[in-house]
């Protein structure tokens, strides 16, 4: 082999090795960013509003109204909080209501808090990886419907009648 194809070789090494590298940068960064957000804040989609359905006697049923909550997905599956009309706070810190053991969950992540009609207000608290309802990162205090996922890290939670 002549002195330059071994040259040639040699430099083909070392930017495949130099590629390499660059290659584990990018991922690695992409990865400690987190989910990529759209650029314009999306907020949910407001609730569809239904008539209520009527009974045999031709009157209107009463709205259903929350009264658990319940971890769908996570550490916690399967938990039922009952809704005592406080609001209940939810992180990783020991003093949450609900201490959820996930690590893309902050101390104190999210606040759930009764409003006068009967619904409940979900609020990120300022989170690092957010509050997610239904596939929307929430960035104000949101109306949370019944039976609506909502992500925090990876757990699921839905407020159920």
């Amino acid at each position: 082999m002549s002195e330059l194809s071994l040259t040639l070789v040699r430099l083909g090494f070392l930017a495949l090795l130099w590629f390499f590298v660059v290659f584990v940068l990018v991922t690695l960064r992409r990865d400690l960013r987190g989910p990529r957000e759209p650029n314009a804040p999306i907020s949910p989609a407001p609730p569809k509003v239904r008539p209520a359905p009527k009974t045999r006697a031709g009157r209107t049923s009463k709205k259903a109204s929350p009264n658990t909550l319940v971890v769908t997905e996570g550490s916690l599956v399967g938990t039922v909080i009952p809704l005592a009309g406080n609001a209940i706070t939810m992180g990783r810190a020991p003093d949450n209501t609900v201490v959820i053991d996930d690590d893309y969950a902050s101390g104190h992540h999210a606040r759930l808090t009764p409003a006068s009609d009967g619904n409940w207000i979900i609020e990120d608290l300022g989170s690092t990886n957010g509050t997610w309802l239904d596939r929307n990162r929430i960035t104000a205090p949101t109306v949370l419907p019944l039976g609506v996922p909502m992500r925090i890290g990876r757990t699921s939670i839905e407020l159920r009648s």
